[in-house]
């Protein structure tokens, strides 16, 4: 396993290895149609997470709404983990 730099490092400042560690450690898988998308699911949404040029863009879903989010890549870490995780 790849270890991650602190949780204070900005995302810009990570490796892609490093960078798709810390997805799969949320749980996120990658989809088998989109190679920078990446699926979130917990028991009461979803959550799907883009890799844009300029961007992380995340999109949840629960019960049948949807809520997205854009966050730079100059943002620390645990910032966006938390924001992700606090769901829609």
């Amino acid at each position: 396993m790849t270890s991650l730099p602190s949780a204070q490092t900005p995302l810009n400042q990570h490796s892609l290895i490093a960078f798709e560690a810390w997805l799969q450690s949320l749980g996120a898988e990658r989809s088998k149609r989109d190679l920078c998308s990446w699926i979130l699911l917990m028991p009461s949404w979803s959550a799907v997470i883009q890799l844009e040029q300029e961007e992380l863009r995340v999109t949840w879903e629960k019960e049948g709404l949807t809520n997205q989010r854009c966050f730079n890549y100059g943002l620390p870490r645990s910032d966006i983990e938390a924001a992700i995780k606090d769901g829609p």
